[in-house]
């Protein structure tokens, strides 16, 4: 096994472990029936988004798996397993854009999109399971798809897009170490320790 491979697979697990623990202990919390919000719950998964879309999906999925093992409501893990869609899509596009990375405004952008690909899934899980699984309809007058909206929807935006901005300012970090340059290949670049506040293209 390669040491890249080897790297790459410790970093993973390290994010998957993570990313069921903060969750778990973190005092960081704003609780909104039916929902919660946990600072820096995503960044172990936004972290995986700037390696690779495979260790983007394992990350998302090793974390959905650490909440149903945990014994955490069945809601919460079908958010978790919601969160692979925008992991995949965002990393895919990282992949095929490198660029984005090297200013500020493009990746305030990429966060502003990847959030509303994030919120959309939420508010689609939330919604069936509400009103499936969960029987929402028995208590729809109190609910109502219009809080539903702004509470998983718009939130899950907002908490998106704040965890974004801590994981990629720890990102700008761990590329400067050499131990992690493997890690973050097709998104290593000079320009990441100074991103530019410009919005020109990228060379």
């Amino acid at each position: 096994m390669s040491k890249w491979t080897t790297q790459k697979l410790t970093v993973t697990a390290l994010l998957i472990a993570i990313g069921i623990l903060i969750p778990m202990i973190s005092p960081l919390r704003v609780l909104i029936e039916p929902m919660s919000f946990t600072l820096a719950s995503h960044v172990a998964i936004f972290i995986a988004v700037f390696m690779a879309p495979d260790a983007a999906v394992v990350v998302a999925l090793g974390t959905t798996l650490g909440f149903f093992v945990g014994g955490f409501p069945l809601v919460i893990v079908l958010r978790a397993a919601s969160h692979v869609v925008f992991a995949l899509c965002a990393s895919l596009f990282l992949k095929r854009f490198p660029g984005t990375l090297y200013s500020l405004p493009r990746v305030h952008v990429f966060s502003f999109i990847v959030g509303l690909i994030h919120g959309a899934c939420e508010v689609i899980v939330v919604f069936f399971y509400y009103y499936t699984v969960g029987g929402m309809a028995s208590v729809s007058d109190n609910l109502g798809f219009r809080v539903l909206f702004m509470l998983v929807g718009i939130g899950s935006v907002v908490h998106s897009m704040v965890d974004f901005e801590i994981a990629y300012g720890i990102f700008r970090g761990l590329v400067k170490v050499r131990s992690f340059a493997s890690v973050f290949p097709y998104t290593r670049d000079p320009r990441l320790s100074t991103p530019k506040e410009s919005s020109s293209p990228a060379a």
